[in-house]
């Protein structure tokens, strides 16, 4: 039997959730927070114009676009695209019109700072 089922997540169910403060124009919604060594899950929500900074991946980041448009230096990626960022891979991210992501991290990010 699973610890936690957030149903109908896909189809919009993230909207009821109870975010808080992550980052600048960034809430969260912490699904399972890990330590350093361990995994994260968590639902994200953009506002339009938020940005996180230039990061590198320490493992594996696995992302769901839910809402809205995520962007990377790689591109665009609208609601219902699965984005895969490798270990030690690096990227800021932004979104013109806010966005909501479902998001896990094998491991933490390094921000490594606020250029992009």
């Amino acid at each position: 039997m699973p610890d936690r089922v957030t149903a109908g997540l896909l189809q919009g169910g993230w909207r009821g959730l109870a975010f808080e403060p992550f980052r600048d124009g960034v809430d969260i919604h912490w699904l399972d927070r890990g330590d350093n060594d361990s995994a994260s899950a968590a639902v994200l929500r953009y506002a339009p114009g938020a940005r996180v900074p230039r990061h590198r991946h320490t493992g594996l980041e696995t992302i769901i676009v839910l809402d809205g448009v995520q962007s990377d230096e790689n591109g665009d990626y609208p609601a219902g695209t699965l984005v895969l960022n490798a270990k030690n891979s690096e990227h800021s991210v932004w979104t013109d019109t806010g966005c909501a992501v479902l998001i896990v991290w094998e491991r933490p990010v390094i921000i490594l700072g606020e250029r992009t």
